[in-house]
This record gives structure tokens, C-alpha cells and sequence, in this order.
């Protein structure tokens, strides 16, 4: 594969990355609305807050490896996001205990999407000086954070909702 065949390929990646980072922002940021007043309302905001700030750093690496931004991508992504509200959840016109779960379930994946391309991205960092090691790293770091939060989260969550009330 040629040079210019391997940016093309990174573009998309990349892409398709920042697609689903676009998606999960809107899923985090509606979940802090969602549950601001829940036991998940802390630990929720401070996943969005990263989650968005995670996004921007991915914006720049795009930026820094001279990689245009695929718009079409993002609005297919945000609108993907908005129709996924629609799930059936047990409950015709409100959100029920699965939803919390379900959405948690959802975030979960994006962020280990996510680990994934820091981790590509940080072995290939080692042949492209345009990427920043150190800050790969402490991306990686920041996601193994946020996949425990999560996981503590949906266990909350699905023990709140499917552990028998004690009689």
C-alpha cells in the first residue's frame, strides 16, 4: 500500500472514530440531563465531561495528521444517536430502569472502541513523530478510568433493577 493509499485509510479511520465519539457526546451529555439528580448523576457528568474532552483530542490529532474532517460522518452520527433514543425499553412514552442500563451497555462499547484506537494510535505513534506519545498514554489511562466508572455504574444499575426487593 502506497503512502497516499495509507493516509486515505487513516482518514477514514479516523473518521469513523470521530462518527462514534460524536454519538457517544450526545448519549453522555443526554444521560447527565437524564439522571443529574440519580446516585449516577456525578459519576455521569464527569464521563461526559471527559468523553467531550476525549473528542477534542481526537479532533486535534486529525488536525495535527492533516486529515479533513468528514462532516457527513458527524451529522449521520448525531442523528444516529437521536433515533437509538427511540429503543423499545418495556415502557411506550418514558424511560424505564432498563434504559440507564442499556444506555450504560452503550457507552461502555464506545469507550472501549475508544481504547482501541488509542492503542493503535500510540504503536503508531513510534513512526509518526506528529503524534504525541505521553498524551496517547495518558488517554489510555483516562479510558481504563472510564471503563471502571462504567462498569460500577451498570452494576448499580442492573442490581437496583433486577435484584429482588428484600421482603
Amino acid at each position: 500500500m502506497d503512502v497516499e493509499e495509507r493516509h486515505r485509510m487513516l482518514g477514514v479511520y479516523l473518521n469513523d472514530h470521530l462518527a462514534g465519539s460524536t454519538a457517544g457526546v450526545e448519549l453522555a451529555r443526554r444521560m447527565v440531563q437524564q439522571y443529574r439528580n440519580s446516585p449516577y448523576g456525578d459519576d455521569l457528568e464527569n464521563l461526559a465531561t471527559e468523553i467531550a474532552e476525549d473528542r477534542q483530542a481526537l479532533v486535534r490529532i486529525l488536525r495535527d495528521l492533516d486529515v479533513p474532517v468528514q462532516r457527513y460522518k458527524l451529522c449521520g452520527a448525531w442523528v444516529g444517536e437521536k433515533v437509538a433514543r427511540m429503543k423499545p425499553n418495556g415502557r411506550l412514552l418514558r424511560s424505564s430502569g432498563l434504559s440507564v442500563v442499556v444506555e450504560l451497555e452503550a457507552l461502555r462499547l464506545g469507550v472501549q472502541g475508544k481504547a482501541l484506537l488509542w492503542r493503535a494510535l500510540l504503536a503508531t505513534a513510534a513512526h509518526d513523530l506528529r503524534l504525541d506519545a505521553g498524551r496517547l498514554q495518558e488517554l489510555l489511562e483516562r479510558v481504563d478510568q472510564q471503563i471502571r466508572t462504567l462498569d460500577s455504574l451498570h452494576a448499580r444499575a442492573t442490581s437496583a433493577l433486577l435484584t429482588p426487593a428484600a421482603a
